[in-house]
């Protein structure tokens, strides 16, 4: 008996993750935009076990549990509403679909001072790496990978369609993130990569910009993108944040003055963008609470 597309893709999912990070591993050694950073860099073991082991399993358990309830409750994967779609519609719908919501989420949370104290954690790394993508608050990323999954279920795709999206989504957020000298050219109006997405995690942006994760275009269109010549000053935020997994999961809650990313971040003045880009991003003002 032949093995069915999902233990397949049970199987070669973890390969490629796996494969995928030893490759950036390599690369950023090899190829480094910033010389500077350590591969045991501050935080490392936090992100890998705390972040990208422990969280990330414990949370898969609970998502799958509340989605598979929700879909008893309704019954909605019963109408198969995108099953009779070939599996490469099924999961360019959803990686589309899903990219435009957390464009649009991840806008909010830089906007509103409640929804950046649980995006807050992944702006603290000072060293973004293939790593740094794999740090958010567990609030965070329950509510994004609901909202990615459960329409899977609940839409009746293929039960594969999850396993490939998965997998799209841990490569692209290490290579996001990844401290790789990557040069794309004009693919970067397209898609997303680390010469956009390290601007995203610059000291030197206090209003936020390129929000895509995976499709550049959705910052080109929306005026949201920001790519000059200079290299960041740094990364990270002013405000300052806990070392350890718990403590950082808990600095979320913990009674504050509530303060915006803008004045959360540092102040100098933008780099001037290089011709033919968009003109720098206004500062906006601080959000009210």
């Amino acid at each position: 008996m032949q093995p069915s597309s999902f233990q397949i893709w049970s199987v070669l999912s973890p390969v490629l993750v796996v494969a995928g990070a030893l490759v950036l591993i390599a690369l950023e050694r090899l190829f480094p935009y910033d010389r500077r950073q350590k591969f045991f860099r501050a935080g490392f073991w936090d992100d890998l076990i705390g972040y990208t082991f422990i969280q990330s399993y414990l949370l898969g358990l609970l998502i799958t549990q509340v989605s598979t309830w929700i879909d008893g409750a309704t019954g909605l994967s019963r109408l198969h509403l995108v099953s009779a779609w070939p599996i490469w519609v099924q999961v360019a719908f959803f990686i589309i679909t899903h990219d435009l919501y957390i464009y649009t989420f991840h806008r909010m949370q830089h906007r509103f001072a409640f929804l950046w104290r649980i995006h807050e954690a992944h702006h603290a790394t000072v060293d973004v790496d293939w790593l740094s993508g794999s740090r958010s608050h567990a609030l965070e990323i329950m509510v994004n990978q609901s909202i990615e999954f459960l329409p899977i279920l609940l839409l009746g795709a293929a039960p594969e369609v999850w396993l490939i999206k998965i997998t799209i989504d841990a490569l692209w957020g290490m290579y996001i993130h990844c401290n790789v000298d990557v040069r794309s050219g004009w693919l970067q109006k397209i898609i997303n990569g680390p010469e956009m997405h390290r601007w995203h995690h610059a000291i030197e942006i206090r209003d936020g910009v390129n929000f895509a994760t995976k499709f550049a275009f959705w910052d080109w269109i929306l005026g949201t993108a920001y790519q000059p010549a200079a290299k960041p000053a740094g990364y990270g935020i002013v405000e300052p944040f806990p070392s350890g997994y718990l403590a950082q999961q808990i600095h979320a809650f913990k009674p504050r003055v509530d303060a915006s990313p803008e004045v959360l971040r540092a102040v100098p003045p933008l780099p001037e963008p290089i011709p033919g880009r968009l003109p720098s991003p206004q500062q906006a003002a601080p959000p009210a609470g």
